[in-house]
């Protein structure tokens, strides 16, 4: 099973990926100041995972467009938060479910790539073949 600290430690070791407190839950942003907010603990980039305040679950960046069928292949895995979620592009995973820490490398990575910017995830090789 996976844990909280694989998701921090797998996005973190993401280029120009920091994290920041919001909303009382630890975000992980990409872009933009991101790397700086690091150093002096101000926000910057944009958030493509955050973990729920009890460490079972994380929201990615996802299309609105994919959720349904994510959720309806595997609902055990995948879920949004009714009325919280309607408006985001944004997808609820329950860390249990996470076969092994390769399939949270591929989740995380995807949702990593939504939100960098265009010039930091082209240059950004090798996570195809698992060397994130």
């Amino acid at each position: 099973m996976v844990t909280a600290e694989d998701v921090r430690a797998i996005a973190l070791s993401l280029p120009e990926t920091a994290e920041r407190l919001a909303w009382g839950m630890p975000t992980f942003r990409v872009g933009g100041a991101a790397g700086k907010a690091a150093k002096n603990g101000k926000g910057g980039g944009k958030i493509f995972a955050a973990l729920a305040d009890d460490d079972a679950s994380m929201g990615v960046k996802c299309p609105r467009e994919e959720r349904a069928e994510l959720i309806a292949t595997e609902p055990e895995k995948f879920f949004v938060r009714p009325g919280h979620d309607d408006h985001y592009d944004w997808l609820r995973v329950r860390l249990a479910a996470i076969e092994d820490t390769a399939e949270l490398r591929a989740i995380l990575l995807d949702a990593w790539r939504q939100a960098a910017p265009r010039s930091v995830a082209d240059a950004y090789g090798g996570a195809e073949e698992g060397n994130v």
